[in-house]
């Protein structure tokens, strides 16, 4: 595993997106199919962060893949209030418990482990991987692959409106996620925000259409005017 990440990074990360959805997919097929759902996906879940954590640890990783505390003034972020907003979007359209407890608690877990896991694999592993070559690129692909990887959700059966929306303002929020990172220099703000975005949803009712739609334009919306912000303050800083 170290070999390829010295000598193909990118494609290191590429390697982890394919583990990582490919074996999350089937975990919730499985758990699904054992009637506990994501039973299996937090076990899943746990295996591939508890590997991910233990390579970056091992080989001093940790500041490299923004495994730290935030670097600069809290102010020129804004103090993250427009991340703050960002993470309540699953929760605007009210918060309901809609299945037993224990069941709602192994889904919180397996949302917490995916805010993790993408994150590392995403701001992580394939941002720093495209960084070596052009930081432009490297932020509009972390972005974009991000976002369009949730696609897949498709595939359990999300409607199509609700599937499209979300590539569009996932992509939105991971250009603000990754201008976090890459300013900042810590993925904590991106793991806690993505985690609870994630948790949220899981107590979300049933919303309407023009809900989504402008649940979806807002997210879109504070995602790139944020991270254009972010990436300008940084910029000014650097010059400064």
């Amino acid at each position: 595993m170290k070999k390829l990440f010295e000598k193909e990074p990118i494609w290191f990360a590429v390697a982890w997106i394919v583990i990582y959805v490919l074996t999350f997919s089937a975990a919730d097929g499985l758990s699904e199919t054992i009637g506990v759902p994501k039973l299996l996906t937090v076990c899943v879940g746990l295996l591939l962060s508890a590997v991910l954590l233990g390579f970056i640890g091992k080989n001093g990783l940790k500041e490299y893949f923004g495994l730290r505390a935030v670097q600069g003034d809290w102010k020129s972020f804004l103090y993250f209030v427009p991340l703050l907003i960002i993470s309540s979007a699953s929760s605007w359209s009210g918060l309901a418990l809609t299945q037993p407890l224990h069941l709602a608690a192994l889904a919180v877990a397996a949302m917490c482990l995916v805010g993790l896991l993408e994150e590392l694999i995403f701001r992580g592993l394939l941002f720093r991987a495209m960084c070596r070559d052009s930081v432009k690129v490297a932020i509009l692909v972390s972005s974009l692959t991000f976002g369009v990887g949730h696609i897949v959700n498709l595939l359990m059966g999300a409607p199509l409106l609700a599937t499209l929306l979300q590539l569009v303002y996932a992509s939105a929020v991971g250009f603000c996620y990754t201008a976090i990172v890459y300013v900042g220099g810590s993925i904590w703000p991106c793991v806690i925000s993505h985690a609870v975005v994630n948790s949220l949803s899981v107590f979300a009712p049933e919303s309407s259409v023009t809900m989504d739609i402008v649940t979806a334009v807002a997210q879109t919306v504070l995602g790139i005017g944020y991270g254009a912000y972010i990436l300008h303050r940084g910029k000014k800083e650097a010059q400064q």
